[in-house]
């Protein structure tokens, strides 16, 4: 039989797993403290504007 990662013991197995794990948290980690946050608060002020504006009755063109 060729050996193979397949037909690993279960500890083994379950080392490279966690250790795997441990790798894709540290990198969503890393990666979501690294990333640019908006400055400005565009964002804000346009939803600010939709709020306020809700409950107006435009007229139609």
């Amino acid at each position: 039989m060729v050996p193979s990662f397949h037909n690993a013991d279960k500890p083994t197995h379950r080392r490279v797993m966690v250790v795997g794990l441990l790798f894709c948290v540290a990198f969503v980690a890393i990666s979501f403290s690294l990333r640019p946050f908006p400055g400005s608060g565009q964002v804000l002020v346009k939803a600010d504007r939709l709020v306020h504006t809700a409950g107006e009755l435009h007229k139609a063109n």
